[in-house]
């Protein structure tokens, strides 16, 4: 979770708190160990984050059909979240299963078309 959420978020620390209060109860409610039981629960969250990575995706409803595409952040061109908002026209292309999307800078987004509604 630390990919998805940056290390010091508070969306982490509170995965690793729910984890160390499950390490907790599962050791018999002992007292003493809470160090040991959050750097046991954080390794375990952190370790899960590195084998599950974070997929990133747009969604875009193109007259009337909705899609989402994903994309890999290493591959956006630096693209970041946010460069459009809400409602925003965005210049789209489709080819086959990627749908490219045509970002202010001039630069295109490619992406993998995981989901298409109506």
């Amino acid at each position: 979770m630390a990919q998805m959420f940056g290390n010091n978020s508070p969306q982490l620390q509170e995965s690793i708190r729910r984890r160390a209060t499950e390490l907790f109860r599962k050791g018999g409610e002992v007292s003493g160990h809470d160090v040991e039981n959050w750097y046991q629960a954080e390794a375990e969250i952190l370790r899960e984050s590195s084998t599950h990575p974070l997929r990133r995706a747009v969604v875009v409803n193109l007259q009337g059909v909705v899609y989402t595409g994903e994309y890999e952040s290493t591959s956006a061109d630096g693209y970041t979240p946010g460069e459009w908002k809400p409602g925003d026209p965005v210049p789209v292309r489709l080819s086959g299963d990627k749908l490219y999307l045509r970002r202010p800078n001039g630069r295109e987004l490619q992406t993998i078309i995981v989901k298409r509604i109506g």
